[in-house]
């Protein structure tokens, strides 16, 4: 009987930390900077979808080096934020100004100044794979 009680709780906190690897990358993703996921939907083309985020930097806020599996388009919704593109020179939109990021580019992103900036990130991923892949 022990046993058996013993396997429910490893598979109960086996699903608990599922859930949470699951949720904690849609809230948090880097200190001052925050994701909302708006929206997800599967596209016409057979096994990809889109995920829409609104990701918030304070002032003096960065989020590093990352990729996604599929290309990023961004919009800046406020204030202004540098782009980093690996191979590039570092960009600066302001809002109402947009960027394309290829699918497996390495970037970063960083508010220089003190004021809140905002971005609209729409990815068009391959379903299932993780959205962001964070590089050293």
């Amino acid at each position: 009987m022990e046993t058996k009680k013993q396997k429910t709780w490893v598979i109960i906190a086996i699903i608990v930390l599922g859930i949470i690897a699951f949720l904690v990358p849609n809230q948090i993703t880097a200190q001052g900077v925050k994701r909302i996921d708006l929206q997800k939907h599967d596209l016409s083309v057979p096994g990809r979808e889109m995920v829409q985020a609104r990701i918030d930097f304070e002032g003096h806020s960065a989020f590093g080096k990352h990729s996604h599996p599929g290309e990023e388009v961004i919009y800046v919704v406020e204030g202004s934020l540098e782009y980093q593109i690996e191979g590039e020179k570092p960009v600066t939109l302001k809002a109402g100004e947009v960027l394309f990021i290829p699918a497996g580019v390495v970037h970063s992103a960083r508010n220089n100044t003190n004021a809140k900036a905002s971005e609209l990130a729409t990815y068009i991923v391959e379903k299932g794979k993780p959205i962001l892949v964070m590089k050293k």
